[in-house]
């Protein structure tokens, strides 16, 4: 009988490389989170350098005499390529491949690499795919070896390098017919969108940081069976359900993908569809996770995204989840948050009590009513429930006795 051998696939090996500009900034911060996102793309980390330059240098990013000891680094290690924490020029991608003769990423494309690995919605992928054209666009000349990967690894997933391989006008016609379909999605979202307007049922977003715990919290509020791990980006196609409150009173809770450091432009560009979600929703969950010792630059992130998106004048209710997760008992505060939760979404701790707040912020703009609505207008107390808070209804005889709150555009049709 032969002998069956087992086939494991290769992983790769690479070397991260960043540059920090100024004393006490995140470079090395930033270089711990690109650890974790190659993790994710399924590299292995073998060796970290950081360069302490007031510039980052235009032709190979790093310095000369950094570029030998990646050099000798790589020797030692194995490593199969290096990514470099920021994205690279087209200049600075060929010289550094040309100097080292390996792979040579940065952080932009592993980020797109994940977004391409997790995409599984039609919009999702349509989304990726134009980010990754663009990318690469922009380094179609003179990336020799870069663009003929053919072993395969990270960097290489989505719309694939034999689409890469052909001419600029080849690919300037798939980008056009990208944009086509993204403009179609996006009209039906935006169909949507007039249809929860119409219905003036509120909308909450969820936003925050990656890996906050954005999906666990919809999934436990909601039973929405959205993917939960413990992963950067482990989901990005925007969910939204329904959550009924105390009262009986509807929102709807939309989910969107997480941010991150230095968020590629091309993705905000082809994400900006799914990240509106957030303009035009009326209220915002920003779920920030309260264990990572870095939560107050991520929501500083965070906001930077908003403020770029152009989502402003919104009640924000910052949720610090995680608690069950936290090491530390220093205070945590978010001055632009109109209300904060200490949460942990896993374990169901705070869930009620976020019902209950967001019953409260709502009824802000609602008017109480005390009054008996007759039998024949019977219809109403249904459209009480869906746009308001009914918090009584008692059947009598000459009507319904009810105590609700309703916004005015109800109140006013009320007899």
């Amino acid at each position: 009988m032969a002998e069956a051998f087992e086939l494991e696939e290769l992983q790769e090996k690479v070397i991260l490389v960043g540059v920090s500009e100024q004393e006490g900034d995140d470079a090395e911060d930033s270089l711990v989170e690109l650890a974790e996102l190659v993790r994710t793309a399924g590299a292995q980390v073998v060796g970290t350098l950081i360069q302490k330059r007031e510039l980052i240098h235009p032709g190979t990013y790093v310095g000369t005499g950094k570029v030998a000891e990646i050099a000798e680094l790589i020797e030692q290690t194995g490593a199969t390529g290096i990514v470099c924490d920021d994205e690279l020029s087209p200049a600075q991608l060929k010289n550094l491949e040309d100097q080292l003769q390996t792979k040579v990423m940065d952080r932009t494309l592993i980020i797109l690499d994940i977004f391409a690995d997790r995409a599984t919605t039609s919009e999702g992928k349509i989304q990726v795919e134009l980010a990754q054209l663009k990318y690469r666009m922009s380094r179609l000349t003179g990336l020799g070896r870069s663009m003929s990967r053919l072993g395969g690894g990270i960097g290489t997933r989505g719309p694939g390098e034999k689409k890469l391989e052909i001419d600029r006008r080849l690919i300037k016609d798939r980008i056009a017919q990208l944009n086509r379909e993204l403009k179609e999605v996006q009209k039906h979202r935006d169909v949507a969108r007039a249809q929860r307007t119409r219905n003036q049922i509120p909308v909450v977003a969820i936003v925050g940081y990656t890996n906050a715990g954005k999906s666990t919290l919809l999934n436990h509020l909601t039973d929405a069976g959205v993917l939960e791990e413990d992963k950067l980006f482990a989901t990005l196609d925007p969910t939204t359900r329904l959550l009924e409150l105390p009262g009986r009173q509807q929102v709807l809770l939309t989910d969107t993908v997480g941010f991150i450091r230095k968020l590629p432009h091309h993705l905000i560009e082809a994400f900006k569809s799914t990240l509106e979600e957030a303009k035009y929703a009326d209220y915002i969950f920003h779920v920030v996770d309260a264990s990572n010792p870095q939560r107050d630059k991520q929501m500083h992130i965070v906001y930077e995204t908003l403020d770029q998106l152009g989502v402003k004048d919104k009640t924000v209710v910052t949720l610090f989840n995680k608690q069950d997760l936290r090491t530390d008992d220093e205070p945590m505060h978010d001055f632009r948050a109109d209300h904060t939760l200490a949460i942990s979404a896993a374990k169901n701790e705070g869930l009620e009590e976020i019902k209950e707040l967001l019953s409260e912020i709502l009824r802000e703009n609602k008017i109480y009513i005390e009054r008996v609505i007759p039998y024949a207008d019977a219809g109403m107390i249904q459209m009480i429930r869906k746009q308001g808070e009914l918090i009584s209804e008692e059947y009598e005889a000459d009507g319904i006795a009810v105590k609700a709150y309703v916004p005015m555009e109800v109140y006013g049709k009320l007899p």
